[in-house]
């Protein structure tokens, strides 16, 4: 459903179980830039009625994963860490060229939010399915439907707002180019590393 070209090598989730911690920490700060993304996307696109309305609610739901991510530190006796590289995305968001019209812009911005919550969902699904704490594996089987969703949305919305045959071509090769990304990562604690 997701299009992922390179599955997540389910021994990731080994490395996640040796410090729950870091991995909590790095999600709750992926949830905190989804609610920027979403926000910088109303600022930056305001006319786009039917987006600003989508993303307004996305905030609010971004905001609300972020506290109960943060919740579950604090009831672990944590506290939440400090933000982290995401070399994930910092790889991924040097694909598009810079400028373009502003069309373009907003479909290369929706392309990459949708990818990143596709690639979200998959390793919510990962650690759901294979975490030893159950907390933890329900708590992400949950995230996991919003995530799907939220991907949904946004390549839905890439694909109103561009011309659908460019977005698709765009977008299968942004999958591609993600598989590669992948493929050298997967060996830290970090919900994309």
């Amino acid at each position: 459903m997701l299009g992922l070209k390179l599955p997540t090598d389910p021994r990731w989730v080994n490395i996640v179980e040796k410090n729950i911690e870091e991995i909590l920490t790095d999600h709750a700060f992926c949830e905190q830039k989804a609610t920027s993304t979403a926000i910088s996307l109303i600022v930056s696109f305001p006319e786009y009625t039917e987006l600003v309305q989508e993303m307004t609610a996305l905030v609010k739901e971004e905001i609300s994963h972020f506290k109960m991510v943060h919740d579950i530190i604090i009831k672990r006796g944590w506290v939440l860490g400090r933000d982290r590289r995401d070399d994930y995305v910092i790889e991924l968001l040097k694909f598009f060229p810079k400028g373009g019209s502003r069309t373009t812009q907003l479909v290369h911005r929706l392309l990459y939010a949708a990818l990143i919550e596709a690639r979200s969902c998959e390793r919510f699904r990962l650690l759901s399915e294979e975490l030893k704490d159950q907390e933890l594996a329900t708590f992400y089987r949950n995230l996991m439907v919003s995530e799907a969703n939220h991907y949904t949305m946004f390549l839905g919305f890439a694909r109103k707002y561009g011309e659908k045959k460019e977005v698709d071509t765009k977008w299968q090769q942004l999958l591609e180019y993600e598989s590669q990304i992948i493929a050298k990562l997967g060996k830290s604690e970090t919900i994309h590393g």
